[in-house]
């Protein structure tokens, strides 16, 4: 991934209203200890393979009043990939995947919100992924909203789903054998900003 732009994630991070956010908008921030973006795959039909991001940075404008008017944004470095082999995580770096530099980001700015229920949305969002940018739909629930019982403020849980195309951001090295399609799941947390 080359340069990917900050805006992201898999998920979760965008300024959906724009500039001007419902006046009952919070801001919080990610908490990156607490954050994971899982992936897996189907390893030519033997197995399910499976890889992890972390180091997540972001934010959430969250409007309790009004939910479709909150926004995620969201980064990671691509190089934070984790596959549990390193043979594996030096060739998704290389030139047949990723291409990667250290500095590099995949990115996610959500575009809009819609409210399915009580605690459940679906997050519509940019994600930029190896210098390619598509709309993707993240459903998304919310598992707690209340105060940290050990940080003593506000903090949030998410949980949220996908599923890419990888050959759609020119990473299809070895499809179908491999499976084009890739399962995500994220979980976050953020924290009120100060």
């Amino acid at each position: 991934m080359k340069n990917a732009i900050l805006a992201s994630a898999l998920g979760l991070t965008t300024v959906l209203a724009g500039p001007s956010f419902a006046a009952g908008a919070e801001k919080y921030v990610l908490d990156a200890s607490h954050s994971q973006i899982v992936f897996d795959y189907n390893h030519l039909g033997f197995s399910t393979s499976y890889g992890m991001f972390s180091g997540f940075e972001g934010e959430i404008m969250f409007d309790a009043d009004a939910p479709d008017a909150s926004s995620v944004t969201v980064s990671m470095p691509v190089m934070s990939m984790f596959t549990g082999w390193e043979e594996r995580h030096a060739h998704f770096m290389s030139p047949d995947f990723f291409g990667a530099a250290e500095g590099d980001l995949v990115t996610f700015t959500s575009t809009g919100i819609e409210v399915t229920g009580d605690n459940t949305a679906l997050i519509t969002g940019d994600l930029t992924l190896n210098d390619v940018t598509k709309s993707v739909v993240l459903d998304a629930k919310l598992n707690q909203k209340g105060d940290h019982p050990m940080a003593g403020k506000p903090w949030m849980g998410f949980d949220a789903t996908t599923t890419l195309v990888r050959s759609d951001y020119n990473l299809g090295k070895f499809a179908p054998y491999v499976s084009d399609e890739v399962q995500v799941k994220i979980s976050i947390e953020a924290m009120k900003a100060d």
